[in-house]
Order: structure tokens, then C-alpha cells, then sequence
């Protein structure tokens, strides 16, 4: 009997073992048709193939568990193990989250990915610093102006309401005389539709996902700058992971990475003419609306600069050399 027993006890034991899980929740504030949630759900998809069900990872889309500006503090205070963030959201905690989002700094893919590899050391430290650690990162396509009325120049958005998301956006709506209205993403449809919002800048994934072309009928195609999301995860939840886990979660990461960019560019065209064939005037900006924005570029570069101090200087300077090298 007592042969029986101990076998017993062996065979549930390594059943416990076989069986042992872990759960983690990704909160994510975009739709499930996003390209960035349908990258995050690969993303889970992987990891669970590559810990042979070990590590289960549940993405919950359009901010269906926390809001967009909720997500960091979730992952930050072990609500969330991980989540999606749009990092210019948070430039008011520290500049260097809104590095890729002041306007005409980084205009294309290629220049975004050298601003991401000058702002990436001081993300990572401040991360780290804040019990975080980043996964990677995915550009959105570069940002346009959506608009209910045509645009020569800045003037013809003085007054206008203007959908503030980040600081940057706010900032730009005090440079060009609008009125700055707060609005996520998953609440955008509803404003647009109540008239609380006329006129905004985002990309085109934006525009599309948010039906944009139901109210406002002009999306002119500035090419500001690209803002990234990215995923991170609280460090603690991490380091509680078996080293195998880890490395399968890490390479799961970068491979998102490296999908998630290529999509994105991808994705820019197509919801271009997506937007077009939905009613929506796709405008090459008149150069006057170019050098005014550009103006207000310049300015909030001067801003952040003085913000982010040496650190942001370095970050600056190591991507205009990287700029340089064409």
C-alpha cells in the first residue's frame, strides 16, 4: 500500500507539474481589427506555442479592462503583469516618453526607428526605475490633420475643437489657437458623432477605426510624426518566470517588434485608400499649413528640449548623428 501511495503521490505531482500555468492579463486600448491588438494577439498566441501552454496570455481590447491612460498604472502597481501603452500619453510624468511625439522631428519609418533606438537607453532606465521593463514597441503610421473644413494654413483652425490625446497634442492645439478637448481613442466615434470633436491629428488607422469619415470629410496628410505603442510588463511578474519562460516571452517580443513595424507601414497605404473610398478627401497639405506646422514643430522641440534637460539633449544629438548617416 505504502508502494501504491508514493507512486500516487509522484504521478500527481507531475501532473501538477505538467499542468502549472501562468496567467497574465494585457490590456489593451485599441479594437480587436487594430493592427497593433491583431499583433498583440499573435504575440499571446506565440508565447503560449513556445511555453507549450506554460505562460497564458489574455489580451483584452478597446480598453475593455483599464482605460488607455489607466494601462501604465496597472502594469506599474501589479494589477496588469502587462500592457500596451501609447508613450507620448505620459510625457508629463517624464519628457522622454514623449520623445516621438513632438512634430517633424521624426517624419518617416526610417527616421522613427533611429529616434527609437536613441530614445530606447533612457526608456529602459526609466522603466526599470519605475518597476517596468519594455517588451518592444510598434510605430503607428505617420499623423495627419482630420479636419471638417478645408486648410490653407494654421489660421483655419483657430477655435476649432481640437482632440487633445497626449500632452503634445494639447500643446499643439494652445500653439494653434483651438480649443483642446480630451478624448481616447475608444470614445472618439461618440464625439465625433456629438460634434464635441471637429477637427484632429492621428493616422489614418485612427481615422479609419473610429469611422472618422462618417463626420469629418478632409484628412490631410501632413506626415507629423509617429508615436509609438509599447508593451511592458511589470517586473516583478517577470522575474517570477522560469528562465525557459523568459526567453521564450523575449524572443516572442522581438519578433512582434519586427511584425508589428513592417505592418504598420504596411497598413498606412491601405487606410489611406480605405479612407477614400469612404467619402474622405485624402489632401497633400498647401505648403502654407506645412511651414506653419512646422513652426509649431520647432517650438515644441525648444519645449521638450528644456524639459528633458542633458538626458533629452544626448537623446537629440545621437539621433540627428544616426539622421545624418543616410
Amino acid at each position: 500500500m505504502t508502494f501504491k501511495f508514493a507512486l500516487t503521490a509522484i504521478a500527481l505531482a507531475a501532473s501538477a507539474s505538467t499542468f502549472a500555468q501562468t496567467k497574465w492579463d494585457l490590456p489593451a486600448a485599441y479594437p480587436a481589427s487594430n493592427f497593433h491588438t491583431e499583433n498583440l494577439v499573435q504575440f499571446a498566441a506565440d508565447v503560449d506555442k513556445a511555453t507549450a501552454g506554460k505562460l497564458k496570455i489574455t489580451v483584452h481590447a478597446n480598453a475593455s479592462l483599464f482605460k488607455a491612460n489607466e494601462i501604465k498604472r496597472a502594469v506599474q502597481g501589479g494589477q496588469a503583469q502587462i500592457g500596451e501603452v501609447l508613450l507620448v500619453n505620459f510625457e508629463n510624468e517624464n519628457p522622454i516618453y514623449g520623445a516621438d511625439g513632438i512634430p517633424f522631428l521624426a517624419s518617416s519609418y526610417a527616421d522613427s526607428k533611429k529616434l527609437y533606438m536613441a530614445q530606447k537607453p533612457a526608456l529602459n532606465k526609466l522603466l526599470d526605475a519605475q518597476g517596468m521593463k519594455l517588451m518592444y514597441t510598434v510605430a503607428w503610421p505617420p499623423q495627419g490633420i482630420y479636419s471638417k473644413k478645408p486648410l490653407a494654413s494654421v489660421a483655419d483652425l483657430r477655435g476649432i475643437k481640437w482632440r487633445a490625446y497626449s500632452p503634445a497634442t494639447a500643446k499643439i492645439a494652445e500653439l494653434i489657437g483651438a480649443q483642446p478637448v480630451t478624448i481616447q481613442a475608444a470614445e472618439l466615434s461618440q464625439a465625433l458623432a456629438t460634434g464635441v470633436v471637429e477637427s484632429y491629428m492621428s493616422s489614418g488607422s485612427t481615422g479609419y477605426d473610429s469611422k472618422t469619415y462618417e463626420s469629418i470629410k478632409y484628412w490631410y496628410d501632413t506626415q507629423a510624426w509617429l508615436p509609438k505603442n509599447a508593451i511592458i510588463v511589470n517586473k516583478k511578474a517577470f522575474d517570477a518566470l522560469d528562465a525557459p519562460t523568459q526567453a521564450a516571452l523575449t524572443k516572442a517580443a522581438a519578433d512582434a517588434e519586427v511584425r508589428g513595424w513592417k505592418l504598420s507601414e504596411e497598413k498606412n497605404d491601405f487606410y489611406k485608400k480605405a479612407l477614400a473610398e469612404k467619402g474622405m478627401n485624402i489632401v497633400t497639405p498647401p505648403a502654407k499649413l506645412v511651414s506653419d506646422m512646422k513652426q509649431v514643430g520647432n517650438i515644441m522641440l525648444a519645449d521638450w528640449q528644456k524639459k528633458a534637460g542633458a538626458e533629452g539633449e544626448a537623446l537629440v544629438s545621437s539621433f540627428k548623428t544616426a539622421q545624418a548617416k543616410k
